[in-house]
């Protein structure tokens, strides 16, 4: 392994994050892929980027008289054209293979299929409902860019989570690409993560806090229950489950 790519940290390491959770046209050297597991650190760098353009779109709809609950549909619009809505698609994947097969190799072969069933329905329409509902709420009571920007640093600290703890439940995709992250280095994207939390919001959010590593925890524990490991569609599922537990508690 080249003396690079034994560094703990490296700056290029938040492009390779973007380019993992994104759809920005970004290049990546072949090289700095190989940093995919050390690259984690950098998720909720990367996730405060993701949400910046989102977060100022709603300013801009708030400062020109549209009404809240617009704002936030446009918000959520342009979160999910920046990330090829690759997380709501986890999602949806997750709860028709989680639930709708009866054992490990049928729940893996529904998550493959790129036909969506009734659970990932149901899934994406009371994700996106509670994120919209959410950030109505906070942005009718003036918290606009903090919720958004707090939201998108906090959960991609979840697919850090489930890497290190779930070994890959398939031998392809991009989960097994990645690979398995050291401790530190998720370790580094929780701390980075609660820090950024706690200067948008200038306080210390116990419950935020406390809220999202319970709604981690659940997902690892279902995505070893139902699945002995994760895969890239849990890992995006994992990070809309931490969003919309974050969004809720900063809403309550």
């Amino acid at each position: 392994m080249r003396e690079s790519d034994m560094r703990w940290l490296h700056v290029g390491d938040i492009a390779v994050a973007l380019s993992l959770l994104s759809r920005w046209p970004l290049r990546i050297s072949e090289a700095a892929y190989g940093r995919s597991a050390q690259a984690v650190w950098a998720y909720p760098v990367a996730g405060v980027l993701i949400a910046l353009p989102a977060a100022g779109l709603a300013q801009l709809c708030l400062g020109l008289g549209l009404s809240t609950g617009v704002a936030a549909l446009l918000a959520l619009a342009c979160l999910t054209v920046s990330t090829g809505a690759m997380h709501e698609d986890g999602l949806a994947d997750s709860a028709d293979g989680l639930w709708g097969g009866h054992d490990t190799a049928r729940r893996l072969e529904i998550m493959k299929d790129s036909r969506i069933g009734a659970y990932g329905v149901l899934a994406l329409i009371f994700g996106l409902g509670l994120r919209w509902l959410a950030l109505s709420e906070l942005f009718e009571s003036g918290a606009v860019l903090a919720p958004i920007l707090v939201a998108a640093a906090l959960s991609r600290v979840a697919p850090t989570v489930l890497m290190l703890r779930l070994p890959q439940a398939r031998t392809t995709g991009l989960s097994q690409s990645v690979g398995t992250p050291q401790a530190r280095h998720v370790g580094l994207a929780a701390i980075l993560g609660a820090l950024l939390a706690i200067i948008a919001l200038q306080s210390f959010p116990l419950l935020v806090f406390f809220a999202t590593a319970l709604a981690i925890t659940c997902c690892v524990l279902i995505a070893k229950y139902k699945l002995q490991g994760q895969t890239g569609d849990i890992l995006g599922a994992s990070q809309q489950v931490a969003e919309i537990t974050i969004l809720l508690c900063l809403s309550v």
